[in-house]
């Protein structure tokens, strides 16, 4: 007959502490790409608003910040796909998993860039 102690036993878990860290920070990068999305979308509905996407310069800050949705969209595909809810299934190889964090890593720097750039306009129009 098993003992109380057996019992308990067959009843523990084994948790994967590189798993619980690539879900926290699968999380930080989700809510850092979901505070970029939305200053992007306010920034683009500030252009239309104020008609400043139908001039030259406008339209140039536009053009950026449609690339920069772009390259959100991109990282949101790759976050899908470290999360295993994607098409393609997640790497299991440590490098491969580097690689798609280095790819986010670099559409977020690319999107501050762009971002960036129509900070003066955005500014410009916040004056006004």
């Amino acid at each position: 007959m098993p003992t109380r102690a057996a019992k308990e036993e067959k009843l523990a878990q084994v948790v994967s502490l590189g798993a619980l860290q690539l879900q926290r920070r699968l999380l930080g990068y989700r809510a850092r790409l979901d505070r970029v999305l939305k200053a992007n979308k306010r920034a683009v509905t500030r252009l239309f608003s104020t008609g400043a996407l139908f001039n030259k310069q406008g339209t140039r800050a536009g053009r950026d910040l449609l690339t920069a949705h772009e390259h959100l969209l991109r990282a949101l595909a790759l976050l899908d796909r470290l999360e295993n809810q994607g098409d393609v299934p997640a790497p299991r190889r440590q490098d491969a998993v580097d690689a798609l964090f280095e790819e986010l890593d670099t559409l977020l720097a690319r999107t501050a860039e762009l971002t960036e750039q129509t900070g003066a306009l955005l500014t410009e129009l916040r004056n006004e």
